[in-house]
């Protein structure tokens, strides 16, 4: 299948990329970066174009018959989209939707549509095990934009123009192919910035028992390529992708002191008004498409990712 995915050069689409290539897809990448990606395999087309460029999008998808896209790009900051909600929307909807209209002109087929969204879109009071038919309460400019990009995909499969399947992620990380998450205002990433003596201390909010779990990159590539196989024109599908149990903030600091063999000083705070227990059930995803995460175990996580941080030689 030849098979787009937008943001392939991230953390996350950059395992996807390689779990599509290696089940025998032929994969290209879409990108507005220009930074080198030497990880990609070679047989991988690098494409470059602006979600909010229609004419762009409509250059590099012509003549190349995509049939599926996994769609990873986009805004991603929950902070920073208090700060900046138009270009949350104007990237992650608008954006989507120059995307589907450029797919429409230049595809073959129907094609298929596998999205990135995110388990935020329950909102900050949602707690304990989520499922898929709790009422989505975005209330973050940045999940907002996702729930409005989920409906958009739905309403548009409705008129058998798509496929559409979306993946409601929850906290991922690891690594793979040496891509590890950089993003240091999570916690895993965090704690492993400072076990590398490139931080100073963690701060975790309250006494760090708070439960959330977190699912290995290379589990959740899978689930794409899963989805990717499974859809098809005029079907929409909503999926939690999660290991469905927790760990303490606490337990991870003490997991990285464990594995690297340093100090992690911890800066407590405030506690703030958030769930004591956050995890997704992701029992549909499982019984639909046979989804399993045998990574996602906290040691391989950390491991794996405390690899691609350079202090572990």
């Amino acid at each position: 299948m030849r098979v787009l995915v937008t943001g392939g050069l991230g953390f996350v689409g950059n395992a996807v990329t390689h779990v599509l290539h290696d089940a025998g897809h032929q994969v290209s990448v879409l990108t507005h970066t220009s930074r080198p990606q030497a990880s990609l395999p070679a047989a991988v087309q690098l494409l470059h174009g602006d979600l909010r460029d229609l004419h762009a999008l409509r250059r590099q998808l012509g003549g190349r018959g995509i049939e599926a896209v996994c769609h990873l790009a986009g805004l991603a900051r929950v902070r920073d989209s208090f700060e900046r909600p138009l270009d949350y929307f104007e990237v992650n909807v608008s954006g989507t939707a120059n995307l589907l209209r450029a797919l429409s002109e230049t595809s073959p087929v129907a094609p298929t549509i596998v999205f990135a969204s995110t388990g935020a879109v329950y909102g900050s009071h949602a707690e304990g095990k989520l499922t898929e038919d709790l009422p989505a309460v975005p209330d973050t400019p940045y999940a907002a934009s996702k729930r409005a990009t989920e409906q958009l995909l739905e309403y548009h499969a409705r008129t058998g123009a798509i496929g559409a399947t979306v993946l409601r992620c929850f906290a991922i990380s690891g690594a793979y192919k040496g891509v590890g998450d950089q993003d240091t205002t999570r916690i895993i990433p965090k704690a492993l910035q400072v076990a590398a003596g490139q931080a100073p201390s963690i701060g975790i909010n309250g006494d760090g028992t708070a439960v959330r779990e977190f699912t290995h990159v290379l589990d959740v590539a899978d689930a794409y390529r899963r989805a990717v196989e499974a859809a098809s024109p005029g079907k929409f599908s909503c999926y939690n992708v999660g290991t469905g149990s927790g760990v303490t903030m606490n337990d991870i600091v003490t997991a990285v002191a464990a594995i690297t063999g340093r100090q992690v000083p911890v800066e407590r705070n405030p506690p703030r008004p958030e769930p004591c227990v956050l995890v997704a059930d992701s029992s549909q995803l499982r019984r639909d498409l046979g989804w399993s995460a045998p990574h996602s175990h906290l040691d391989k996580i950390l491991r794996d990712a405390w690899e691609t941080t350079g202090a572990s030689r």
